[in-house]
């Protein structure tokens, strides 16, 4: 049976554990480039036992990031950058994983802790918003106009996606994720909410569905073959006029047919007028994920409140989900999954770390909780502990 601690094998690619680094904006970037940061970051989750690890998502051109302090890999410069973060997560013995998207509609934006909102077009870190139809997210966080985009410009987008893979690739990523999840421009194409197109793009099922067919279409042309092509789809918009999750499933379907490896499930993210969005239920997606992995026979990765061990370990378990994807998580505590392997009585928890460490805290002397490790059975008096 598998377990979160078991190995998985994707194409050409085994990642040492079930557990991966979900994409987080960090708003860390300058030109779009990853740097020191990025590298400290990124390279200590890979050293704390991920499996998988990725940098936020990686905008395929300058208007497709969330804000001008937003990662990219749009440019030839910006590749050192990344190749930086690639061989440090392998020198950690991490998979590095890269997420290519556009805000679309959602884009121009302030950092959270600055307000959040949407900046205006004119304005010096603003541009315009572009999206399958001109309809504004919305008042009071984003209700500047949006520009709906051309049958032209959907073609140059494609290419842009292709172009970054093909950067990613030389970068050094082993995994590539196309994001059409949380309200971002695939997922406006694939929701209702936000696409009122009437042409090839707009209107039915297959239609919505267009744009994200024929962006993984350009990537799977330029992507490595042996190497894992990803999707994030927002399933579910929680509304009855938008993305519904019976018509996910079969998008999901047509993707595997056209080249997809493995679908990650998330939030649609088209509007803020949700109905009982599962924010705050333990493995919010998983129970859906194991019906895409039956029925339409697909390897499946899901985040959302998966970051207590034992729940994290029982949706691998189950069957439900093959990969999981930890945010909050990773962000709070860069060694989980070592932490994780102790809560879940691995034998080792400690192999899960760099080698050099991992002989220095297995063999210890003196007083053991000195390393900060709690003492196992919760005994008041471990002075002369000599166990990990």
């Amino acid at each position: 049976m598998s377990h979160l601690f078991s190995e998985f094998t994707l194409k050409g690619v085994t990642l040492r554990n079930r557990i991966g680094m979900s994409p987080m904006t960090m708003y860390r970037s300058t030109e779009g480039r990853l740097d020191d940061f990025h590298l400290m970051y990124l390279g200590a989750r890979a050293a704390g036992g991920f499996g998988l690890v990725f940098p936020e998502q990686i905008a395929i051109s300058p208007e497709g990031r969330t804000s001008v302090h937003c990662a990219g890999i749009y440019d030839d410069a910006q590749i050192e950058g990344h190749a930086r973060v690639t061989a440090m997560i392998r020198a950690m013995g991490g998979v590095a994983g890269i997420q290519l998207g556009h805000t679309g509609r959602s884009g121009s934006e302030q950092p959270p802790w600055a307000g959040w909102g949407q900046i205006a077009p004119d304005a010096p870190d603003g541009w315009q918003v572009v999206g399958p139809s001109a309809v504004p997210y919305g008042a009071p966080r984003r209700p500047y106009p949006v520009h709906a985009l051309s049958v032209e410009e959907i073609g140059q987008l494609h290419r842009q996606y292709a172009a970054a893979a093909v950067r990613a690739a030389e970068a050094g990523y082993e995994w590539l994720e196309l994001h059409f999840a949380h309200g971002y421009l695939g997922s406006s194409f694939f929701s209702p909410l936000a696409n009122k197109r009437d042409d090839r793009y707009g209107g039915s099922l297959e239609n919505r569905a267009r744009f994200l067919l024929e962006a993984l279409d350009a990537v799977r042309a330029v992507w490595p073959e042996h190497l894992p092509l990803t999707m994030r789809l927002g399933a579910d918009d929680f509304h009855p006029v938008g993305t519904s999750f019976e018509d996910s499933v079969v998008a999901i379907g047509w993707m595997r047919e056209r080249g997809l490896d493995l679908a990650d499930l998330s939030f649609g993210g088209n509007t803020d007028a949700m109905t009982d969005p599962l924010w705050n239920q333990p493995g919010a997606w998983v129970a859906r994920a194991g019906r895409v992995k039956r029925e339409i026979g697909i390897p499946v990765a899901s985040s959302w409140n998966l970051g207590v061990p034992q729940d994290a370990d029982a949706a691998v378990r189950s069957g439900d989900v093959d990969v999981v994807l930890l945010g909050r998580a990773a962000l709070a505590n860069p060694h989980w999954p070592v932490w994780a392997a102790r809560e879940l009585g691995h034998p080792s928890p400690f192999e899960l770390v760099p080698r050099d460490w991992t002989w220095w805290l297995e063999n210890f002397r003196g007083h053991a909780p000195s390393i900060g490790w709690p003492v196992p059975d919760g005994g008041a008096d471990s002075r002369t502990r000599t166990s990990p």
